[in-house]
């Protein structure tokens, strides 16, 4: 799961030209109006401790940010600092649009961050982003439909999830879990081979997945569409459907953010009651998601200094703690990461305490499961669209494995 937004409308800027006021415009995404006065009150810090800086906050919807942002560089108009993930960043950086920071940033700066998620913000060994908040996938399950269907604990492996999925369908009528193939959507499925030990590309960018691991990966999503043990719909709904079956007690698991509880109590409150946090759901590697936030300087900036600066002081120990407690979100600092808040829970602890305590000890496993590249939408798409014609049987698996790597190899030339 990519990061998503956070409840919020979002508001659109466009940069007005230089002038000689030292001004530093941040973007970020959809981020009001939940947290106006977090941000607000950010600033006005900033700005008293920096008297000659001021700081103009622009906050984009999340689904315009991709555009605005590519048609801001394009024009020389971009923000001085700007809200991403590494994954559309790193898209960018082959376009040598981001400031590189490795002789910006001082190295016991640079250390107080998680040293996973900083390696996340970086392309071609260069970096190109300061890590900001996280979010760490759990799994979200019906204690209702666990018991009705005699299961006693929630699965951690794929293998585990194979063998729930088929008993609570038997027992039920229900399934266990939704998960989307549509190749523009959710990039759990291409995570999941990261998880079941398939590497997806080698060191110059060719597919690597045409083995063992990757044919068997395939063939087991494969057989779960095919035995009917996810709904039929995963090839033409995205992850918002997995949510909405959820809320609807039609799945018994749903794979999301410890955010997704107060979503779920406000929109399905009975279910709400009877829905427990569990450890996200791995592969034999051990290995977790983590979605990144992250703050980008881009190169045009006529304010480099100034904009580093600000991105520094959003990212810092205090401001990170602040926030991450404001959004129900992981700082990627590590002193902030120590807080009591993440590591103990109150004895009449909620399920949204529990499932930050289970986030936050993911961390330590966590890592961007596929890693900042060019074309990286294009390698979701492309093995999407062959695990859709093996599930329907227009291929068999090792075929659609080859011509998934042919299709990839021949794309990068």
């Amino acid at each position: 799961m990519s990061c998503g937004p956070l409840p919020g409308d979002g508001g659109t800027g466009i940069k007005p030209a230089a002038t000689g006021q030292q001004e530093v415009e941040f973007w970020t995404m959809q981020l009001k109006p939940q947290f106006t006065d977090y941000f607000n009150n950010l600033i006005t810090s900033f700005e008293a401790e920096n008297p000659n800086i001021k700081v103009r906050w622009v906050d984009v919807a999340w689904s315009a940010m991709e555009s605005k942002i590519l048609a801001a560089v394009s024009a020389q108009t971009a923000p001085d600092v700007v809200n991403l993930n590494p994954n559309f960043a790193s898209l960018l950086a082959g376009r040598n649009a981001w400031m590189y920071l490795d002789s910006k940033v001082p190295d016991n700066v640079r250390q107080q961050y998680l040293p996973n998620i900083w390696k996340a913000n970086t392309f071609n060994g260069q970096s190109f982003g300061i890590p900001w908040y996280l979010t760490t996938r759990i799994t979200i399950y019906n204690t209702e439909l666990f018991k009705k269907a005699g299961i006693s604990k929630p699965p951690a492996t794929y293998a585990e999830l194979a063998q729930v999925a088929k008993q609570i369908k038997e027992k039920t009528g229900k399934y266990a879990f939704f998960v989307t193939f549509v190749p523009e959507d959710s990039g759990e499925v291409l995570e999941s081979l990261v998880q079941m030990g398939v590497k997806l590309v080698d060191d110059q960018g060719k597919a690597a997945f045409n083995t063992p691991q990757g044919k068997a990966a395939f063939q087991y999503w494969v057989n779960l569409y095919k035995q009917k043990l996810i709904p039929q719909e995963a090839l033409t709904q995205g992850h918002r459907r997995a949510i909405e079956l959820y809320q609807a007690g039609e799945t018994a698991l749903l794979s999301s953010g410890p955010q997704f509880f107060k979503t779920i109590a406000q929109n399905a409150p009975t279910i709400a009651q009877v829905s427990v946090p569990a450890p996200e759901i791995t592969g034999p590697t051990g290995k977790k998601n983590v979605a990144v936030m992250n703050l980008t300087i881009p190169k045009g900036t006529n304010r480099p200094d100034d904009a580093l600066k600000f991105a520094l002081f959003v990212t810092n120990s205090a401001n990170q703690l602040a926030f991450a407690k404001a959004a129900n979100v992981l700082p990627s600092n590590q002193q902030a990461l120590k807080d009591s808040y993440f590591q103990t829970q109150p004895a009449n602890a909620t399920a949204v305490d529990k499932a930050r305590a289970i986030s936050a000890n993911q961390l330590k496993n966590a890592e961007v499961l596929v890693p900042a590249m060019k074309d990286s939408n294009q390698l979701q798409k492309i093995i999407y669209d062959n695990l859709q014609a093996a599930m329907l049987d227009e291929k068999p698996v090792d075929q659609a494995v080859a011509d998934a790597a042919q299709s990839w190899n021949r794309l990068r030339g």
